[in-house]
This record gives C-alpha cells, sequence and structure tokens, in this order.
C-alpha cells in the first residue's frame, strides 16, 4: 500500500491543481455575466464558457450542478 501511496503523490504532482469551489462560483457568475443567460435554458452557452476555463480542473458533474443551481435561483 505504501508503494501505491507514494506512486500517488508523484502522480498528482503533474495534475492540474483543482479549483476550489469559490473560484468555480466565481468562473461560473463571470461566464452568466459574459453570456447573459437568464434561465436554464441557457445552461448551454454558460457550460460552454465554464468548460473552457475550468476543465481539467474541475470536476464538471459537480460544475454543471452547480451552474444549474445559480441559474434556478
Amino acid at each position: 500500500a505504501d508503494k501505491e501511496k507514494s506512486e500517488i503523490a508523484l502522480l498528482q504532482a503533474y495534475l492540474p491543481a483543482q479549483l476550489s469551489a469559490a473560484e468555480v462560483d466565481a468562473i461560473i457568475q463571470e461566464a452568466i455575466a459574459a453570456t447573459g443567460a437568464a434561465s436554464v435554458k441557457d445552461m448551454g452557452k454558460v457550460m460552454a464558457v465554464v468548460k473552457a476555463k475550468a476543465a481539467g480542473r474541475a470536476d464538471m458533474g459537480a460544475v454543471s450542478a452547480r451552474i444549474k443551481a445559480a441559474l434556478s435561483g
């Protein structure tokens, strides 16, 4: 198990840093403002902008849920 843990630590050093929840929320708000999104119908536009900025640095499934929540309320 120690060998696997050391391998994980080594590989994580090469991965891009993950965005914090606050950073993801800020990107989402910027994307909503940039696209003029007003409802869940505009989610695709927002997702495209956010994906370009956050791909590889955030779980896009969780990002999608955050976008939906932001556009719903």
